[in-house]
């Protein structure tokens, strides 16, 4: 359950809902500190084309964030890592990553903690304390621009399962998206799940059509189950179904997330079933050499057992990619948010 902020955080409100808060005002001012919000303003005094009573009695009511940034980590390859505090004694990461052109991405997370337990994922073995807000989540992203500028892209692969977060999750992508605000591209905006069955044909059929990906690991149905427990429930035939589904849906291709821990997923039959099933699917595979987290016990796989692995699935004909590693000496990588490592 999300735990409500003693004052309405703006951050988290479209226009009309801000326009609701001050009945007495002209609705065009909603739309006004709304655009404020979204081009980076950091305090009400900011809006100088808000009248000043106005702004004193938003003050007394209304918040414009309700987070605040507690530690900042940067890694020698650009990755910066945002440590914020919920105010409610729960903390949360989100990371800001470059890609080899330069270009800026949010990785934002949608939950404090994670119920989902995956053994590789160290998030995962923090347990789930609740959802976070349509602002909290904004906010992360706001933070990452007030640092950075403006970014390109946002992918929800941060701590937390966003579609057990959906509805908080769809009202933030709202405000990213909005033309008034920072327009940003459904296209630039990827979730990615661990394989919420029910939630994936919910964003389908409601949206947002932002891009999808998923995290399958293995395509070997024990094996799955023994890394991912919510396999348990989710099977890999029903969840071939929904990203199908999904991509007819909203007309992109779904990416296929793996990530490689030696010895374990790595070998020639995972390349066989993994083959077998994504070559019925309009889909990309995005390897990822699995990152080192603190009391988890696998090991990254060695460059030969990556490639040769690549090189099956490649020869199969599938489009698959490899991820560079970023910002795992911050503990900033992916599967490793929730736990600091020092400078």
């Amino acid at each position: 359950m999300t735990v409500e902020s003693p004052q309405i955080a703006l951050s988290g409100l479209l226009p009309e809902r801000i326009a609701e808060l001050i009945p007495s005002q002209p609705p065009f001012r909603g739309m006004q500190i709304f655009k404020w919000i979204a081009s980076g303003a950091q305090s009400l005094d900011q809006m100088t084309d808000i009248p000043l009573s106005l702004r004193h009695s938003l003050a007394e009511k209304t918040t414009l964030f309700s987070s605040s940034v507690s530690r900042i980590l940067e890694d020698t390859d650009g990755t910066t890592k945002l440590q914020i505090d919920l105010g409610d004694g729960l903390m949360i990461e989100t990371v800001l990553l470059f890609d080899g052109e330069g270009r800026k991405t949010a990785c934002l997370s949608s939950q404090a903690g994670c119920a989902m337990g995956c053994t590789f994922c160290k998030t995962g073995s923090l347990g789930f304390a609740r959802n976070l807000s349509a602002a909290e989540i904004v906010e992360q992203f706001l933070y990452l621009e007030q640092r950075a500028g403006k970014l390109q892209n946002i992918v929800f692969m941060g701590m937390g399962e966003p579609l057990l977060n959906l509805e908080e999750v769809r009202n933030a992508v709202c405000i990213f998206s909005h033309k008034k605000g920072r327009a940003l591209s459904l296209r630039r905006i990827t979730l990615s799940t661990c394989g919420i069955i029910d939630g994936i044909y919910d964003l389908a059929d409601r949206g947002p059509a932002v891009r999808l990906a998923v995290s399958l690991t293995t395509a070997d149905p024990d094996l799955r189950e023994e890394l991912m427990p919510i396999a348990r429930s989710q099977s890999l035939e029903k969840l071939a179904k929904a990203i199908q589904y999904y991509s007819d849906k909203t007309g992109h291709r779904c990416t296929l997330e793996a990530a490689l821990l030696k010895g374990v997923n790595t070998g020639k039959k995972s390349a066989h079933n993994l083959i077998n099933f994504a070559r019925r699917l309009p889909v990309h595979i995005n390897l990822i050499p699995w990152n080192k987290a603190e009391g988890l016990p696998y090991q990254t796989p060695s460059a030969e057992e990556i490639a040769s692995f690549y090189r099956q699935l490649k020869g199969a004909g599938l489009n698959v990619t490899i991820r560079t590693k970023r910002g795992s000496n911050i503990a900033g990588a992916c599967g490793q948010l929730g736990k600091t490592q020092s400078e």
